[in-house]
């Protein structure tokens, strides 16, 4: 009789629990080791790092490979249009998506099944590199900040979330707003968009990881404007300029000629370093939207 009760919480909800927590462990740990082995590199002397054996924790720190990086020319500027383009590119992106996905949402729209399906057509096929180019070109886009934004603004696979979402929405409260004398504007501003904040959160986490690794259009449109140069395209030619031969041996070290001068580095430590420099913006932000993220990936999961 002692023995009864253990062998039901292993045979039982215990033993999934126990095999749930292991099993997730290993995931966690899983994750965590790729972040903390380019942490680690990023933070150890470039010399040492070629000797290989660096999992977890530096055996020489040093900032050397952060300095590096952050003496070269134009690093401030394109950080400050990184920063302005996701900025103003999310938060266009969503009020555009929003103010679209709206619209198709409305029982009352007579062509929402025309735009809907040329909005799907859009995501199986595109114009192309040059026709894309010669519409900016046309548009008088080149060597301009909007390039950045414009272009993006109206996402056909960002609308076709948030008006699921939209979707599941009682119309009786745009009836009910009608009927109080609210206009269109006012029903989408003050009843529509405060109820859609999982999904809108979401779709910010998309669009703001999305500008804020751009850098190819940087080099299509703005590659010879130094003023609107970004952070991603700085650190792209920073991993060109530093990058000889294999990243593993000895022969692959440079030094950083020019102004800058002066340290040697490998490209293995380069590489680490922007590979921070770059995620951890997006790691600071993560923890803000992760429970409207965690909704909105989940809509659509429960019908009532």
């Amino acid at each position: 009789m002692n023995h009864s009760k253990p062998m039901r919480f292993l045979t039982g909800d215990g033993l999934f629990n126990v095999i749930n927590y292991c099993f997730l462990t290993i995931v966690f740990l899983a994750t965590l080791y790729p972040f903390l082995n380019v942490l680690a590199i990023s933070l150890n002397d470039s010399t040492d790092t070629v000797r290989g054996g660096i999992y977890i924790w530096p055996r020489e720190w040093t900032l050397e490979n952060y300095r590096t990086i952050f003496q070269y020319d134009h690093l401030v500027t394109g950080f400050i249009n990184s920063v302005l383009r996701t900025i103003i590119g999310t938060v266009l992106g969503i009020f555009s998506s929003a103010m679209v996905a709206f619209t198709l949402s409305r029982a009352d729209f007579q062509g929402r099944k025309f735009v809907s399906t040329m909005l799907v057509l859009t995501l199986y096929f595109t114009g192309g590199l040059i026709p894309g180019y010669m519409l900016m070109r046309e548009l008088n886009l080149i060597n301009t900040f909007w390039v950045y934004v414009l272009p993006g603004m109206v996402n056909a696979f960002h609308i076709i979330i948030v008006r699921s979402f939209m979707d599941g929405l009682p119309y009786s409260l745009q009836e009910s707003a009608k009927m109080d004398g609210a206009n269109d504007f006012t029903i989408f501003w003050r009843i529509i968009m405060p109820l859609c904040t999982p999904v809108l959160a979401t779709i910010a986490l998309f669009v703001a990881v999305g500008q804020w690794n751009a850098w190819f259009d940087t080099y299509l449109y703005n590659g010879s404007n130094p003023d609107l140069t970004t952070l991603q395209y700085e650190l792209m030619k920073i991993l060109q300029n530093t990058t000889m031969g294999g990243s593993g041996d000895a022969n692959a070290y440079r030094s950083i000629s020019g102004d800058q001068a002066a340290q040697t580095v490998s490209p293995e430590s380069i590489k680490m370093a922007i590979s921070m420099v770059t995620v951890v913006p997006i790691l600071l932000v993560y923890p803000f939207l992760q429970r409207f993220f965690v909704q909105g990936m989940t809509l659509g999961a429960v019908k009532s």
